[in-house]
């Protein structure tokens, strides 16, 4: 009990876990036992590679992580657990944390967020993308009856584009380069378009448009999606890849401009009255949905976290979310 099984990343696809002491509980902290953790693949995907650019090393730090980029490093903020000792009101309680992948730990008290009673604690690893679907679409700010085109059918495109499908009126398309995402977009109340096919067949007419591909052709679809005057707000984030763009042609004719969406601070529309916190909040009050079950992959045991990552290091994990089973 005094004791915690830590995962670190010491190469590129390879890693080792470490047993690390726990400290005494302290006023103000809580002991937490994982029950999952999650995997934050496009993120968990650079850290795996050893691809965070240097320049990116400090703003790139998790919360609670340890050792520094590119390696040793223990990352991680999807952790969904149970708290054994702390504060009164948290005793017992599944709570949400941005610490990384271990069995056991010790944090503040006001790090943890309470899930809520109707949010199973394997769903609520996908705060993390909630709260970043409802940062982007405080960014892109959609109105009521907008045309939603969202490009790429990860798990946080998917998340966009389930939030967005709430707005009265709304009609959300995702764009993907995989046919078998159709099945998955149909589940979410939304539209599907190959990426491949023309805009004509694929009638796509957008109002906002929102890039979440992780490529940078997926970038230029958006751009090709763009209306007149329109704006690409981008969700992804491409660590130390170089994105060629294309931008000749009609970009500057149709007066198209491109915006960057990020989840480390509050959308500058809602951030003098929006906390970080209240923001996870909401998400975790939002997974209420069973819809985003959809956006849960794989599930393995924490002691397959080696292969885990090294298939992240390859590029064949999966893209929806993996869950890590701490029980098992």
């Amino acid at each position: 009990m005094d004791a915690a099984a830590a995962w670190w990343t010491v190469g590129p696809g390879w890693g080792e876990f470490r047993t690390e002491a726990l400290p005494e509980v302290r006023d103000g902290e809580a002991s937490v036992r994982t029950l999952w953790t999650g995997i934050s693949r496009g993120t968990e995907s650079l850290i795996a590679r050893g691809s965070v650019p240097t320049s990116e090393r400090e703003r790139m730090r998790a919360p609670f992580q340890d050792g520094d980029f590119p390696f040793p490093v223990k990352y991680g903020y999807l952790n969904v657990g149970v708290v054994e000792s702390g504060p009164t009101a948290l005793q017992g309680r599944t709570v949400f944390s941005l610490f990384p992948h271990q069995s056991r730990f010790v944090a503040p008290a006001d790090a943890l967020v309470p899930v809520p009673d109707g949010v199973p604690a394997r769903r609520a690893v996908l705060a993390g993308a909630v709260e970043t679907a409802v940062n982007v679409l405080w960014d892109a700010a959609p109105a009521i009856g907008d045309r939603v085109v969202v490009v790429g059918a990860g798990m946080i495109g998917c998340a966009i584009a389930r939030l967005a499908a709430g707005i009265p009126g709304s009609d959300v398309t995702i764009v993907d380069i995989d046919p078998a995402k159709r099945r998955v977009a149909e589940g979410l109340g939304v539209r599907f378009a190959l990426a491949s096919e023309t805009l004509a067949e694929a009638d796509i007419d957008a109002d906002v448009v929102i890039e979440a591909s992780g490529s940078g052709a997926g970038l230029q679809q958006a751009l090709r999606v763009a209306p007149m005057d329109g704006e690409v707000v981008v969700a992804s984030w491409y660590g130390a890849k170089a994105v060629p763009l294309e931008l000749g042609g009609d970009f500057h004719s149709r007066r198209l401009s491109i915006r960057s969406s990020q989840v480390g601070a509050v959308a500058s529309n809602r951030r003098s009255r929006r906390t970080t916190r209240e923001r996870l909040t909401l998400a975790l009050r939002l997974l209420e949905d069973p819809t985003f079950d959809l956006l849960l992959g794989a599930t393995s045991s924490w002691r397959r976290l080696p292969q885990v990552y090294a298939a992240l290091a390859d590029g064949t994990a999966g893209e929806l979310c993996e869950t890590i089973d701490w029980s098992a």
